[in-house]
């Protein structure tokens, strides 16, 4: 009875212990999106509602190559709203690019685009919060 009650009382820890580092990771209201690139990287958008009306828009590639130069947009509802080059970086030779945009009436939808200078692959991404 005591052995049940200890292997009980450890399993309830552990859910709560998972539970705590999956909200570490995200928070209500958050959507993300990923995907594949024309070749061997991947994106993701994650778009968060912020204080103030902002949503924060984040966008990564993950090449797992160090030092790849990719030209970046990113558009809300059609509209630029970055536009710029990033550099691979790190041990996840990954990039992110963080914005802050208006969260209008309604749904917003964005959407990024990124290409490889060297090698010519395209990543994109689309998300909407509302």
């Amino acid at each position: 009875m005591v052995g049940r009650l200890i292997r009980v009382a450890i399993a309830g820890v552990l859910v709560f212990t998972v539970a705590g580092t999956t909200n570490a990771f995200a928070k209500s209201g958050d959507v993300t999106r990923t995907g594949s690139c024309s070749a061997s990287s991947n994106w993701k958008l994650k778009l968060s509602p912020e204080d103030g009306g902002k949503i924060q828009v984040e966008y990564e590639v993950d090449s797992n190559k160090v030092g790849q130069q990719w030209r970046v947009k990113l558009f809300e509802n059609g509209n630029r709203i970055f536009r710029g080059t990033k550099t691979t970086q790190g041990t996840s030779g990954s990039f992110t690019v963080r914005v802050l945009a208006n969260n209008t009436a309604g749904t917003d939808s964005f959407r990024g685009h990124a290409l490889n200078l060297a090698s010519g692959e395209t990543c994109g991404g689309t998300a909407s919060i509302g």
